[in-house]
């Protein structure tokens, strides 16, 4: 009996050389079925007569005076008529304006001219995984990339591959990058992806939260500072911008920087100069800058707390991290690579998750998504005990259990409540002390408990937390 061999992706290729076009089908043809195309005429046919191609590789060039010429009136019409077809662009240069307008114009990736067998194959591979249509051979299985010795990046979703995708593609040219969503969803993740793709990688990557610091101290942080500038300033000092020359600066929270900090950031934009504080001479530095945000960005620049010139200077392309809730079949997958994670980083052996902690796992609204998740398992590692987790992930199950029911008529001495009782005690001083020794910054006493916010707030009203009456001091001026 014969059995129905899978259908090999099909790829259409526009170029004038034939040299390239023979170069392309030799490295293509063993695995894909390959169409070559020298005239666009011929290929806006052949993919209205064909509409199943896969993938289509084009010839795209921009003339010096910008003219997108025929390039773009073909992306156009290719757009227009086959919406969904996945396109990567061969082209002679990865100048800013290309990359704009081919991504733009929704072009998957850009391979620069002259390119060799792996950037064709490492291309068309992402590009196919990407939009569903892989090779037979390739699986389904999730991803790790390595980004450093405590951070990876984990794709396991069609939206994370996307978002992949996107990354690599901006990564390769430079230009600023506004990354927007929730807490927790991995724009820093994302933000050093970017950076190790790019031409910088082998350069300085540093973050600063704008959130973490008053105006004085952010500004000073960024820009340095000359002797004489503040009290206590009594050598100069660079700033993160100039130690990241060359290298990739992260302004996470840039929400949260003060209008007068936005118009100088925006000078940095324009024509990457500065003055350290106390100075009158300029600086010159070329940093790439990407930044983050959590909040309504529209929203901010109505209300005027945030300029519309630098909103639309950082957003030279903008990529929106999908909440974890969008993408819950991801987090079986992230709650084993985050179990393996923190094992390895407490020299423990991993716990095993059972179906009913994942059903928990899978069921919750995850609002602190990837970095509730990560602190929930963290947790579960650290207590030993899966019941404690599911009942904090199901509080509805809590009082409607037969357990609760036997605490409610007196039965409160049995161990599971006394070593709950304890571990929410041991916790609840935890909270405190850190609340204590932040003197009640919320923020930063989410920071050191690694928890998000939201959960801080919710555990301070859960143990009936509040802050002890202080005198009045008066507060120090500007630190060095």
């Amino acid at each position: 009996m014969k059995t129905k061999s899978k259908r090999s992706p099909h790829i259409a290729i526009l170029d004038p050389d034939l040299a390239i076009l023979k170069y392309l089908h030799r490295i293509l043809a063993d695995r894909f079925t390959v169409n070559l195309f020298t005239e666009a005429a011929a290929l806006v046919q052949s993919l209205r007569e064909q509409p199943a191609t896969d993938l289509l590789l084009m010839d795209w060039h921009i003339a010096e005076d910008g003219d997108a010429g025929n390039s773009l009136g073909l992306l156009t019409e290719v757009r227009a008529s086959n919406p969904a077809i996945p396109i990567i662009l061969l082209a002679c240069s990865a100048e800013l304006r290309d990359v704009v307008v081919a991504t733009r114009m929704g072009a998957t990736d850009v391979i620069l001219k002259p390119f060799r067998k792996a950037d064709i194959d490492q291309a068309v591979h992402e590009c196919l995984r990407v939009h569903g249509k892989r090779p037979a051979e390739d699986s389904d299985e999730a991803k790790e990339i390595p980004l450093d010795e405590n951070t990876s990046f984990v794709i396991a979703s069609k939206r994370m591959r996307e978002i992949e995708s996107q990354c690599r593609l901006v990564a390769r040219a430079d230009i600023p990058i506004l990354i927007l969503g929730e807490s927790g969803t991995g724009k820093e993740v994302a933000t050093l992806f970017i950076h190790k793709m790019s031409s910088r990688s082998q350069r300085s990557f540093m973050k600063v939260n704008c959130a973490a610091m008053p105006a004085d101290l952010l500004e000073s942080e960024l820009f340095g500072y000359e002797p004489g500038a503040f009290t206590g300033a009594v050598k100069s000092k660079p700033g993160k911008f100039e130690i990241c020359n060359n290298g990739t600066i992260f302004l996470d929270e840039i929400g949260e920087m003060p209008a007068a900090l936005q118009a100088k950031l925006l000078q940095v934009l324009q024509d990457g100069s500065f003055s350290r504080l106390g100075s009158r001479s300029s600086v010159k530095v070329d940093v790439r800058v990407i930044a983050a945000t959590n909040i309504d960005i529209k929203d901010a620049i109505a209300r005027k707390t945030f300029r519309e010139d630098l909103y639309y200077r950082l957003n030279g392309f903008t990529l929106k991290m999908p909440p974890l809730r969008e993408r819950p079949e991801e987090i079986p997958i992230l709650a084993y690579h985050f179990m393996q994670k923190v094992a390895a980083k407490y020299g423990r052996d991993p716990l095993s998750i059972s179906p009913l902690l994942m059903q928990a796992l899978s069921s919750n609204a995850w609002p602190g998504n990837l970095r509730e998740l990560e602190n929930t398992v963290k947790r579960y590692l650290i207590l030993a005990d899966e019941q404690v987790i599911i009942d904090e992930l199901n509080p509805r199950q809590i009082s409607e259990s037969p357990a609760t029911g036997a605490e409610e008529n007196g039965d409160n001495g049995s161990l599971k409540h006394l070593v709950r009782n304890l571990k929410g005690g041991a916790e609840s001083a935890a909270i405190a002390r850190t609340l204590e020794g932040t003197g009640w910054n919320r923020k930063a006493a989410a920071s050191d408990l690694q928890i998000s916010y939201k959960a801080l707030l919710y555990k301070i009203k859960q143990y009936n937390l509040v802050p002890p009456k202080r005198q009045f001091t008066p507060s120090p001026g500007p630190r060095a």
